[in-house]
C-alpha cells in the first residue's frame, strides 16, 4: 500500500505563473494506486513544478542538503497553500531527487576548488598532495559530498553517480520523488534504475513518484502513469503515451523521420 493516497492543487485562479501551467490547472484529484507513479508530459507542462510542490509540502530532504528557503522553489511556495494531500499511512519521510541538483552540487564543488587553488598559491613550495589535502579540507561542498555519499561523486561518470546517489539515499522505506532521473542515464543504466526500484520494493514498503520523458523508465511493470497535456491530466497506459508512440515509430523507421533533415 502507498503512503499518499492522492493529492491535488485546489486553486481557483488560473493566472499568473505558476497557476497557468497545465499540471497545476489539471492536478485536482491524482490517485496513487500503485507503489510507482509516473507523471509525464511535454516540456513546459509543469511536471517539475508539481513534484517540487509535493516535495516542499512533505519537506523531503534533497540532494544538496539546503533547505527549501533557497532560490529555485518560488513557484512551489506560491502553490503550497493550495495543495491537498490524502493519506493511507502518514509518513512524510524519504528523498527528493532533481537532476539539476546533481549538476549544481558538482559544479559548486568544482568552482570552490578553483577559488581555493587561487587562494592557496603554494605551487613549487609545498608538495602537491599537501596542497590537495588543504583544498579538500577547506571545500565545504566536497566535505558534504563525502559525508553524504561516501566519496567524491566526481570520480564517477554522471550516470554512475546518479545510481550511487540512489543506493545511498534510498535505503529505507519512504516516499521518493524523482524528477527526470534519466537525465544522465544510458539505456542500460535506465534498466539498472528500474531493477534497483524493483529490488527495493521487494523488501521495503516505499512509494515512488517520478517525472520522466523516458519510455523505458515509464515501462516499469504495473505502474500508474498520468499524462499532462494542455487540456487534461489523465491516467493512461504506456502504449497510449505520446512518448511511447513517437519513440516506437521512430525506432521502427528512423529513415522516414531523418530524410527530411
Amino acid at each position: 500500500m502507498s503512503y499518499l493516497a492522492s493529492f491535488g492543487i485546489a486553486a481557483e485562479r488560473t493566472n499568473p505563473f505558476p497557476f497557468n501551467i497545465s499540471a497545476v490547472k489539471h492536478a485536482k484529484n491524482i490517485q496513487f494506486k500503485t507503489p510507482v507513479t509516473f507523471i509525464i508530459g511535454d516540456n513546459g507542462t509543469g511536471k517539475s513544478t508539481l513534484l517540487e510542490t509535493l516535495a516542499l509540502s512533505l519537506q523531503l530532504p534533497h540532494m544538496d542538503g539546503v533547505s527549501y528557503h533557497k532560490s529555485g522553489f518560488e513557484a512551489s511556495k506560491k502553490l503550497l497553500p493550495y495543495i491537498n494531500l490524502e493519506w493511507y499511512i502518514h509518513r512524510a519521510t524519504g528523498f527528493f531527487f532533481r537532476a539539476e541538483d546533481f549538476g549544481n552540487l558538482i559544479n559548486s564543488s568544482e568552482r570552490r576548488d578553483a577559488q581555493l587553488h587561487n587562494q592557496l598559491d603554494l605551487d613549487g613550495e609545498v608538495p602537491h598532495h599537501i596542497i590537495q589535502q588543504l583544498k579538500d579540507n577547506a571545500n565545504e561542498q566536497r566535505y558534504f559530498i563525502r559525508k553524504n555519499y561516501g566519496q567524491d561523486l566526481q570520480s564517477f561518470s554522471h550516470g554512475e553517480a546518479y545510481l550511487k546517489i540512489m543506493n545511498e539515499k534510498i535505503t529505507d522505506r519512504g516516499i521518493f520523488i524523482l524528477d527526470e532521473p534519466e537525465a544522465a542515464l544510458s539505456p542500460s543504466k535506465q534498466l539498472s534504475l528500474l531493477y534497483f526500484i524493483k529490488e527495493h520494493l521487494k523488501t521495503h514498503n516505499s512509494q515512488f513518484i517520478i517525472a520522466t520523458h523516458s519510455p523505458m523508465i515509464m515501462a516499469y511493470p504495473n505502474a500508474t502513469i498520468y499524462e499532462v497535456t494542455e487540456d487534461s491530466m489523465d491516467e493512461v497506459s504506456l502504449q497510449e503515451t505520446e512518448h511511447f508512440t513517437v519513440m516506437k515509430s521512430f525506432l521502427n523507421n528512423p529513415e522516414s523521420y531523418l530524410r527530411h533533415l
